[in-house]
């Protein structure tokens, strides 16, 4: 069920706007729980310091290392239903 859901909301977020609601911190929130839930504990070398976009998302992986992959995919979860409910506050007014 967990592994549904997940994929559900992978899907959703593929549809946030594109908007201030929706910032790249989020983004990076986002990639590293997706990350996690799908692959495990980063197990590349980090980027070098020229690749600031890619050093970031790993960044954001191993930034949630501690987690199991459960726990990834509901924070997942969770931040997309965040995000969904900004998006559409923001769109109310």
């Amino acid at each position: 069920m967990l592994q549904e859901d997940f994929e559900e909301y992978a899907e959703k977020a593929k549809a946030l706007p594109e908007t201030q609601s929706t910032s790249n911190e989020d983004k990076l929130i986002l990639y590293g729980l997706f990350k996690h839930a799908t692959v495990g504990v980063a197990n590349t070398a980090r980027p070098g310091m020229c690749n600031m976009r890619e050093r970031a998302k790993w960044d954001a992986w191993e930034a949630v290392k501690d987690k199991s992959k459960e726990e990834a995919m509901n924070d997942y979860i969770t931040k997309v239903k965040q995000l969904q409910e900004e998006a559409a506050a923001a769109g109310a007014c």
